[in-house]
């Protein structure tokens, strides 16, 4: 049986089965999902709990074992099998065929796996599990999901926020479902009257350095260069990791370069902030920043950035920090001198 992971606490509502089977690689939402069939199965008596990680030594006798022995204190419990690698192999497999023929009621078989194709949805231990029970298949959150994920999590989680900071909010975790379910939980302890913005989002996701990598892209944007390289030695001496600005600052240069071409080829700046969805409250300094910058000198920009990324993992020689102070002046409009 195929269960819909928004189908899930209903179908436990209902009921549960014997065997569940839930894989993929969103570790999130496949932690959820387990905790979910855990918390039913401990409301239904299940209150005690054998953990097996699966792995090629895994002895499968040690699952006969377990599946055969009585409690002593004749209470239901819950197996828990955890597919390293997705395949249980050929013992693995005729064992849990074995199981599944006849399941003990005093049992419920919990196989968690990472993701399986289509062969291994057509495998015989995977149809035997599916037969007596339920596979729960977890797929990843694209980056156009991620808004919509984050709404629903917001409502669940009571928290209410308009559209531009649900959508800056996905930006920034990009993709990452455990950083935006944990600054949601943040987000909670604001406790705000007014539905959350743009600004509350940027001030809980950044962290506690006095200046953050958000602060130091909207002060190049803005042309401000003597404030952008006060952000820049602040991150600097707190010990911000150079890899946060270097994705910062190409992710946002990157996308001035798309907008700077349009721009160059006809359209008003204006035309191609909509087309890009640039948010209100930017659309200033963005428009600053192309009124200032060409889609060559962006380029250029973004070369300096592989650079650094570049010297940042050892490949290059020099000094990162150099180069990014170097790259985030020029993005503010700063003339360097030449050495």
């Amino acid at each position: 049986m195929n269960i819909r992971l928004e189908q899930l606490n209903a179908q436990l509502d209902q009921g549960l089965k014997p065997v569940y089977l839930v894989f993929g690689d969103e570790p999130l939402l496949v932690q959820e999902a387990c905790d979910n069939i855990r918390a039913a199965a401990r409301n239904a008596g299940f209150t005690e709990r054998e953990v097996h990680q699966v792995d090629a030594k895994y002895k499968w006798d040690e699952f006969f074992a377990t599946s055969n022995a009585l409690s002593l204190f004749a209470e239901r419990k819950i197996i828990e099998l955890r597919l390293a690698s997705g395949k249980p192999g050929e013992e693995g497999s005729k064992a849990l065929q074995a199981y599944c023929t006849n399941p003990a009621d005093t049992n419920l078989l919990l196989v968690i796996a990472p993701k399986l194709d289509k062969s291994s949805q057509n495998t015989k231990w995977f149809k035997a599990l599916d037969s007596v029970g339920a596979h729960i298949a977890v797929w990843p959150v694209d980056h156009q999901q991620m808004p919509q994920w984050i709404s629903r999590r917001m409502q669940q989680a009571g928290v209410k926020a308009d559209r531009e900071a649900i959508k800056l909010l996905a930006e920034l975790v990009d993709g990452n479902l455990l950083a935006a379910a944990q600054e949601i939980e943040k987000l909670k302890l604001l406790d705000a009257e007014r539905p959350i913005d743009c600004n509350s989002i940027r001030e809980s996701v950044s962290d506690s350095s006095r200046y953050n990598v958000f602060n130091l892209v909207d002060a190049a944007l803005k042309g401000e260069a003597a404030h952008t390289h006060k952000i820049l030695a602040g991150l600097r001496g707190e010990g911000v990791e150079p890899g946060a600005l270097i994705w910062a600052l190409s992710r946002e240069i990157r996308q001035l370069a798309s907008m700077a071409q349009l721009v160059e080829q006809g359209q008003s700046a204006q035309q191609v902030m909509r087309q890009y969805h640039v948010w209100s409250n930017r659309q200033q300094m963005i428009g600053k920043a192309l009124a200032r910058l060409k889609t060559q000198s962006l380029h250029r920009l973004l070369q300096r950035m592989a650079i650094a990324d570049q010297t940042m993992k050892g490949m290059r020689r020099g000094n990162v920090w150099d180069i990014l102070e170097q790259t985030a002046l020029l993005l503010a409009g700063a003339r360097l001198a030449t050495r």
